[in-house]
């Protein structure tokens, strides 16, 4: 699928089809306002019959309405005049496109005029259009005979003026959706196509031709001259040898300290010796979705070109078992020099954390944050809707909730108090991987990452694995099954506050 932005009079173009939108009233007894002036009036009867409504994602196509140079019509619902937002906007977006690929054309225009009431509004809007479109276009199909051909679909979205700002905002949200399709494809491919090393190459790849973005790969020497005994540890069950990933951008001066992103990157997990149920076991290729989605984070500062320096750390390998493998009740020695008790094989991802947050605490950053969908407590206490964050840092807690407000993705605070700390204790080494206590496992899980975290820098860890794929029947511009790019959206916002 190609999107562009075309500055033109709607209605002195042709094209297949025809987006326009409608909203609902705020009061019940008024009708629907399309945004399209003369539709509106050739659409009051179906207006007058509540056929439109203007309902938010509601889509009514009109077939062979044959209006000026255009065939087919199709009128998209915003919602309540007064509620539309970025996001609800995203959301129509995603709707939009979805009626557009149903006709099977292979152009569409999208009247965008009449959405917002003011410039700020205009430009956060045709963000969110172009992210709604690019990212509803995403298809993992690859690995099939039969593949769909939303590429060959040329979308064009209209408006009779559009000033730097809006350009520039329709051209961010095209980049910021194009990445996350990347690493959604990182995350839907298989576990016997995205190993480590794949994962390593990929990022490597992708980063070619990216001014100031380099990429290093440790192979597993390298990790194990770096004393990363959690890296090391998990991988030992593994043919397959880990990698550790380092993004670096370079967007400002050298003395400016950089903002540190770290993610999880288990291609696959089968639980290791504390093996898991094999009942959706197939779903655990998506546990290296934080890994995936730190890389396209740094692809996305250095794409926007953002004036802050960042790094992306991703620790990567498989959790399986052999004759080598971690047993329950082994010590390993993260790279800080402190050791932990593997009690629970199955809770893998925080010992390879465990090295990248202390390689990342060595870099004196601004902040650090890291993705990992690291508990299933988490999709318990919050399901698939919101991604639940920790931080004790209140300052980084506000900078999180603004970034978040300016994705559009929704996070959740939540609770991690010293008793979480205590509950981590370890019996024969100065942790243990499981609490020794019931419940709060997404919080002790977080309290053991804290420990490797440098004293006085903030650091939050955000929890994705409610939210790191399956989460199409919340979010239209998400595939229903597959890898949602959670975070990366945020994650560019908070990169954008530190420079």
């Amino acid at each position: 699928m190609a999107i562009n932005l075309l500055v033109k009079d709607i209605d002195s173009l042709t094209s297949p089809a025809l987006v326009v939108f409608s909203k609902s009233s705020a009061q019940k007894e008024k009708l629907a306002k399309v945004t399209h002036s003369e539709l509106g009036k050739k659409f009051a009867e179906a207006i007058a019959e509540k056929t439109i409504t203007g309902k938010h994602q509601e889509a009514i196509t009109f077939r062979e309405m044959n209006h000026g140079g255009f065939r087919h019509v199709i009128v998209v619902g915003l919602g309540k005049e007064n509620e539309i937002t970025h996001e609800t906007v995203r959301q129509s977006a995603a709707t939009a496109f979805e009626a557009i690929r149903a006709l099977k054309v292979k152009e569409a225009v999208v009247h965008f005029d009449g959405i917002s009431a003011g410039k700020k509004d205009a430009a956060n809007f045709l963000q969110a259009a172009a992210e709604g479109m690019v990212l509803t276009s995403y298809v993992f199909d690859e690995l099939k005979t039969a593949k769909k051909d939303a590429e060959e679909l040329n979308v064009h979205l209209v408006t009779k003026t559009a000033d730097k700002a809006a350009k520039d905002a329709f051209n961010e949200g095209v980049i910021l959706g194009s990445v996350v399709n990347f690493s959604r494809r990182l995350g839907d491919l298989p576990g016997n196509l995205m190993t480590p090393t794949i994962l390593a190459n990929s990022a490597v790849e992708a980063a070619k031709g990216i001014a100031n973005l380099k990429v290093t790969v440790w192979d597993k020497a390298r990790v194990k001259k770096e004393r990363m005994g959690g890296l090391l540890g998990v991988a030992a069950g593994s043919d397959q040898e880990p990698r550790f990933i380092i993004m670096e951008y370079k967007g400002a001066a050298a003395s400016k300290k950089p903002v540190c992103f770290v993610g999880k990157g288990l291609t696959f997990d089968c639980g290791g010796i504390s093996i898991k149920p094999g009942a959706g076991m197939e779903e655990m290729k998506y546990d290296m979705c934080g890994g995936a989605n730190v890389i396209g984070t740094l692809l996305a500062i250095a794409k926007l070109k953002l004036k802050v320096n960042a790094v992306g750390l991703v620790a990567s390998t498989e959790n399986l078992i052999n004759g080598s493998a971690t047993k329950p009740g082994d010590v390993h020695t993260a790279r800080n020099g402190k050791t932990f008790e593997v009690n629970n094989t199955d809770a893998e991802g925080r010992l390879i954390l465990a090295d990248a947050l202390s390689y990342a605490t060595e870099l004196e950053p601004q902040v650090i944050c890291d993705a990992a969908t690291l508990t299933g407590a988490m999709v318990i206490a919050l399901g698939n809707t919101h991604t639940g964050y920790f931080t004790r840092n209140a300052a980084l807690k506000n900078k999180i909730e603004r970034a978040a407000g300016e994705s559009g993705e929704w996070v959740w605070n939540m609770p991690l108090v010293d008793f979480h700390v205590a509950d981590m204790k370890g019996v024969y080494a100065d942790l243990s991987n499981i609490s020794s206590g019931k419940g709060a496992g997404s919080a002790t899980a977080a309290a053991f990452l804290e420990q490797f975290v440098g004293e006085g820098i903030p650091w939050a860890h955000f929890d994705i694995a409610g939210t790191g794929w399956a989460v199409g029947n919340r979010l239209p511009y998400c595939t229903k099954k597959g890898a949602s790019g959670v975070m990366i959206r945020t994650f560019v916002e908070i990169a954008r506050q530190h420079a």
